[in-house]
């Protein structure tokens, strides 16, 4: 996988930055909780009955309370930070399906939509900071860049992943496979072809929100919609557990944290 080698900063950083290093377990457990994104959002407007619109509210007060206690800490600490990342997983895909639903705006337009909001984003962060890597999330300004970025990319990602599975008819395993395809391209430009780190993990990023909602929706849904009919139900619950599993041995080894070379 991708992972983001610069360094910016001194020990303040190690002190301060919010944000976990990007290991194998980083990229396992984005995955893991865009999966549960899709899957809950379908859970909880479907099988709940609750409707999109008082779900959406009901995330988003959720992910507002844990990113409150995500800016109040003085540093990384896995449980707030990846109960941030999963509340805006499920978030980011009821932005997409309200607009898709409710106002009745094209699968093509909403990803173009989050394709200029997140380019945006990335310019005025750059603008500002000079830089968007994700070793340097030591202000309360950059950590606000940083989720906002992260929002639109699930947002961004839903829609792409939608458009492609469903509108061109390409099916939740094939489009799970064309993207994870994508991802080992990007890391292989990476690894050869000195692809720029920063530039290697964004892009990753966005793509793991597809892959995973493609994962998740090939595990969910019923087969003959071409998934494999584990339910919203089943398929959250096996995520979640695995997330905690993984936030729990990152809480214990701390393998995640990020630490200032100089220091050691």
């Amino acid at each position: 996988m991708v992972i983001e080698h610069e360094r910016v900063g001194t020990v303040a950083r190690q002190l301060l930055n919010k944000v976990p290093e990007v290991t194998i377990f980083f990229w396992i457990i984005k995955v893991l909780c865009t999966t549960v994104g899709e899957t809950a959002a379908d859970f909880l407007n479907d099988k709940l009955n609750l409707g999109l619109s008082i779900t959406t509210y009901i995330m988003s007060a959720l992910l507002l309370i844990t990113l409150v206690f995500q800016f109040r800490s003085r540093k990384y600490i896995p449980g707030p930070y990846w109960l941030a990342v999963v509340l805006i997983s499920v978030v980011g895909t009821l932005i997409t399906d309200n607009l898709t639903d409710h106002f009745g705006i094209s699968l093509v337009t909403t990803t173009i939509i989050f394709s200029i909001a997140l380019a945006v984003t990335f310019a005025v962060w750059y603008g500002v900071e000079r830089t968007l890597s994700v070793h340097a999330i030591t202000t309360v300004r950059r950590e606000l860049f940083y989720w906002c970025a992260i929002l639109f990319t699930f947002a961004l990602g839903t829609a792409a992943g939608d458009l492609i599975a469903e509108k061109f008819s390409i099916g939740y395993l094939h489009s799970a496979l064309l993207f994870g395809g994508v991802i080992a391209v990007v890391a292989v430009a990476r690894r050869l072809f000195k692809l720029h780190a920063i530039l290697s993990f964004w892009i990753v990023y966005i793509l793991t929100r597809p892959l995973g909602a493609s994962l998740g929706d090939y595990l969910s849904q019923a087969r003959d919609d071409g998934g494999l009919n584990l339910g919203t139900v089943g398929t959250s619950a096996l995520f979640l557990v695995t997330i905690l599993a993984f936030v729990l041995y990152l809480t214990i080894t701390r393998k995640d944290v990020i630490v200032d070379e100089a220091t050691g």
